[in-house]
């Protein structure tokens, strides 16, 4: 298992890669990307349910559940945005 301070600078590392990365998407292809990070998401979603369910402790087992919630909020949201931008594109219908 990874000890305090690496932990803390792997994710720190992250954060900041995932910044940087995603600042410089161009708009174009913003909405491939969407779909691409909801697939992310869901695996995210799993990992959560899995590390959840080797929780011993009750602590532990709060927060995977909490870890669950988010992640799948997270998933479903990316969805929803995602439908939401992908409306944008359709034609629009004539009244008549």
């Amino acid at each position: 298992m990874i000890e305090g301070f690496t932990a803390l600078y792997i994710f720190m590392l992250s954060a900041f890669t995932g910044y940087e990365v995603i600042s410089r998407v161009p708009v174009i292809l913003h909405t491939p990307l969407m779909s691409g990070s909801n697939f992310i998401h869901g695996i995210v979603l799993v990992g959560a349910m899995v590390a959840m369910g080797h929780a011993e402790t009750g602590l532990e087992t709060m927060i995977g559940f909490v870890g669950v919630m988010l992640a799948a909020g997270n998933a479903v949201g990316g969805y929803v945005a995602t439908v939401r931008m992908l409306e944008m594109f359709q034609p629009k219908k004539k009244e008549g």
